[in-house]
């Protein structure tokens, strides 16, 4: 497995947030941690990307401790957070720098994925020139580039409409299958989870316990048809918040 989640507990002010989290994500596979808003799941993220440390538990990546280290696995945030007044090929390359890359090497690097995201031609634009899509390619790309091993992605697609959103799970299904990057995401979208995930974790009560992990079996990319079709109305019915 590629990480793994043990006991994870934390509570803030007397009050206990999650408790007793266990989870895994295994090898170049998108899992979801799906639940409702409060319920504990930016926490968990927070945890897991070494940004704080559990009451109890611990996080592994490969085989190795990492609990309450942060920088060893990639982090995206809701909203981009491209830097405006730089281009958008610097954005995506600043995690290169950030690992003293020189900013030829950096700029080099970062654009060879250019085309691969969808992103080919916008090299030399700034954030403000891209719509809400175009961005979040960006902002999914400097995330690769900080760390091509694990991702935590919380609610990428939350701030796109539902036409944009569509094209945008497409799209990420379609990348995903050529960079492999082992992915747990968060969402509160049913739908969004059964058709981005391999497996689904449903995170719910107070404290924020696991209360139901659900395997995920038609193969992806998955379209429109499987949106309409009996297997996915029998994915919701599972699924209990």
């Amino acid at each position: 497995m590629k990480l793994e989640v043990k006991g994870v507990t934390k509570s803030f002010g007397g009050r206990t947030v999650i408790k007793d989290i266990d989870l895994v994500l295994e090898n170049g596979e998108i899992t979801c941690l799906l639940g409702a808003s409060g319920v504990g799941k930016t926490t968990l993220f927070n945890i897991i990307s070494g940004l704080m440390r559990p009451d109890s538990g611990s996080v592994w990546l490969d085989g190795e401790e990492i609990t309450g280290q942060p920088g060893k696995i990639s982090y995206m945030l809701q909203k981009d957070m491209l830097l405006p007044y730089k281009t958008v090929l610097d954005n995506v390359a600043l995690p290169l720098r950030i690992k003293k890359q020189n900013k030829k090497e950096a700029r080099e690097t970062a654009g060879k994925y250019f085309e691969e995201f969808g992103l080919a031609g916008y090299e030399k634009k700034y954030p403000g020139q891209m719509s809400g899509g175009m961005r979040q390619r960006a902002a999914l790309l400097r995330t690769y580039l900080f760390s091509g091993e694990a991702a935590l992605l919380d609610e990428p697609f939350s701030a796109l409409d539902t036409i944009t959103k569509s094209a945008m799970h497409r799209w990420y299904l379609s990348v995903m299958e050529q960079i492999r990057l082992s992915t747990l995401f968060i969402t509160h979208d049913i739908d969004e989870a059964i058709c981005l995930s391999d497996r689904i974790y449903i995170l719910s009560g107070s404290p924020g316990q696991i209360t139901d992990e659900i395997p995920i079996l038609e193969k992806k990319p998955r379209g429109e048809d499987f949106l309409l079709s009996e297997d996915f109305l029998a994915y919701k019915r599972k699924i209990k918040l």
